[in-house]
């Protein structure tokens, strides 16, 4: 066997559709495209998504249900093991920023109570649950706000 005598397997590379090259072709005139029509045009062959023909789009057919609080996004959620990561002592938002616990988009953290705490934090400025509230109080912490 030589490099210049290898082939691909007999029918796994299929020539291209050669168009637009004569009656006799079966591909001459509208080269495959059929009559008319946006398909038949150059660059006018997409669709953009949730289009239906001209119909009244599904989309807006159906009610909008629900409510998207726009501040739900500004709130980050911060666990209990993740705080307990950190020293020991007086915790605000900065310091969650600065420890990398809360995104640069938030604009205020709430502990969650996920996890074990087992150091005593004093917690300001800070939303808590209920759960995380009693965990920090029970580690001899507290939180205020």
């Amino acid at each position: 066997m030589r490099l210049n005598t290898l082939k691909p397997a007999e029918g796994a590379r299929e020539d291209r559709k050669r168009v637009g090259r004569g009656i006799g072709s079966g591909l001459g005139k509208t080269a495959g495209r059929g009559h008319k029509g946006s398909f038949a045009r150059s660059g006018k062959g997409k669709i953009r998504a949730g289009f239906e023909g001209g119909q009244m789009p599904m989309h807006i057919r159906l009610p909008k249900v629900g409510f998207r609080s726009k501040t739900a996004g500004d709130t980050a959620e911060v666990m209990l093991y993740q705080l307990d990561k950190l020293e020991a002592g007086e915790v605000d938002f900065a310091a969650l920023r600065a420890a990398r616990l809360v995104p640069s988009t938030a604009k205020r953290a709430k502990l969650v109570a996920k996890g074990e705490l087992t150091k005593k934090f004093v917690l300001k400025g800070v939303l808590a649950t209920a759960g995380a509230k009693a965990a920090v109080e029970a580690a001899g912490g507290q939180v205020g706000e």
